[in-house]
């Protein structure tokens, strides 16, 4: 690491999606890697939050991001958590040329109740650790959270990632319940098949398991879930089709996994019992002048054993960043810029909100490769072309954002060996020898990393 040669060192919070990605695009262009993960293993929330029964996306999107955190010039920290192990601040002071926050967007946005944090694991439960139990509770040595899974189960929501947790709830009670009968189904045969259809192979129905299954409650019309997208600049016909279809994806998943669905319904306050949330009581809403309006005094109730809340994430809060509103304070989404704290860059799912694999994937490359261009290595580092098509298409204001970010001097090569001296310490502290595929080969519980 003290060669000549070294001009830049980039440290990284978070080795998932975007942040291995951008690895990938820095070291490809000769600017070495410091990858920090607050886990032992860096796939983020394609393994905690991607339901297992998506075993071979899980596989290829786990195999590509072992790929670009081996390469030589990344130099990977596990176990070490921004903020908690070692601050911002601090990391700043170590003369690092960039650092790029990738560290997803893990804080449940709260349920919008009075008091809601007041009832969490005492009736309530967040999607995040609701679906991060359920893929890793069948581990052996699994030693997180424990959740019971009630029958008529609440889900506040209505997403895709609504959706999992439904799918979640309607499997676990439903197999379960068979299990009682001496039925033994196959979770992830009866994932991909529907509970319909193995219930009716056994001729029974939830009923006659003693069960009535979990109610989703979504606060807009079905044709408004985010299910299917119209193109950009659609037409009223386009944005009409985008409509039924998320209505009939609705419909076919409602018969495949029994479950019950309620629109026009928002959140209003709890229904509580001994300090313990029993229910929720919601408010109609209507669209009208042209947004989403509460109809003032028409409130229903839902009791339940369970309220699943899955109404999005946001990144966790850090100590010296400034919070806008849920998110960090970003210049423009095209340049990562993080505001008033020159230097700092943010990618991924703390600036797009979403948790799409593939947005993350191009938010990451697309500010690395505009970092690289405006940033690092200036002009002549060969990609002129694909940020100038970029430019073009975010516009104005973007361009004149990538144009106020000051150009990073290259650093001495004594202050690049006192960076990584402190790396190796914060590896030591672990147990991280610096060979990524070795440690993922003791670390990774299902199956060695390909090499």
């Amino acid at each position: 690491m003290a060669d000549e040669r070294v001009q830049h060192v980039v440290l990284i919070v978070g080795g998932a999606v975007s942040g291995a990605e951008a690895a990938a695009q820095f070291t490809a262009r000769g600017v070495p890697c410091v990858v920090l993960d607050q886990n032992r293993r860096p796939y983020g929330k394609i393994e905690d939050g991607l339901p297992r029964w998506h075993v071979k996306l899980r596989e290829s999107e786990e195999d590509k991001i072992d790929a670009k955190l081996s390469r030589p010039d990344v130099h990977f920290v596990p176990c070490t958590h921004l903020g908690k192990d070692v601050s911002l601040e601090e990391l700043r002071t170590w003369g690092f040329s960039a650092i790029v926050l990738a560290n997803g967007a893990w804080r449940d946005r709260p349920l919008p109740i009075p008091h809601a944090e007041a009832y969490v694991d005492r009736g309530l439960v967040y999607q995040n650790p609701y679906v991060m139990w359920f893929n890793h509770y069948v581990e052996p040595g699994y030693d997180g959270p424990q959740y019971d899974v009630p029958d008529g189960a609440l889900v506040v929501g209505g997403g895709l990632a609504s959706l999992d947790v439904v799918k979640i709830h309607q499997l676990e009670t439903t197999t379960r319940a068979l299990a009682k009968r001496g039925i033994t189904v196959d979770l992830y045969e009866t994932e991909r098949r529907g509970l319909k259809k193995v219930l009716d192979e056994h001729g029974l129905a939830l009923e006659a398991l003693g069960l009535r299954g979990c109610t989703l409650v979504y606060r807009r019309r079905v044709e408004d879930m985010p299910l299917a997208e119209a193109p950009e600049g659609a037409t009223p016909e386009q944005v009409e089709r985008a409509r039924a279809t998320r209505r009939k994806l609705l419909t076919n998943f409602r018969e495949k996994y029994l479950f019950h669905f309620q629109d026009l319904l928002a959140p209003l306050k709890p229904v509580a019992e001994g300090g313990r949330l029993v229910g929720v009581r919601f408010n109609r809403t209507e669209l009208r002048d042209g947004g989403l309006k509460m109809v003032p005094g028409d409130e229903v109730e839902f009791r339940a054993p369970l309220v699943i809340s899955s109404i999005g994430s946001t990144p966790e809060p850090l100590p010296g960043v400034p919070m806008r509103g849920e998110l960090y304070p970003v210049r423009d989404q095209e340049t990562g810029e993080m505001e008033g704290l020159p230097g700092v860059f943010a990618i991924g799912n703390v600036v797009t909100g979403k948790g799409n694999i593939l947005v993350s994937l191009k938010h990451g490359r697309r500010v690395s490769q505009r970092m690289l261009e405006s940033y690092l290595l200036g002009e002549g580092s060969g990609y002129e072309e694909v940020l100038a098509g970029a430019a073009g298409r975010a516009g104005a204001t973007t361009a004149a954002l990538a144009a106020r970010v000051d150009a990073s001097p290259p650093l001495p090569e004594a202050q690049v060996a006192a960076i990584m001296q402190k790396v190796r310490a914060l590896q030591a502290r672990v147990g991280y020898s610096g060979d990524y595929l070795d440690w993922i080969a003791k670390v990774r519980p299902h199956r060695p990393p390909k090499r």
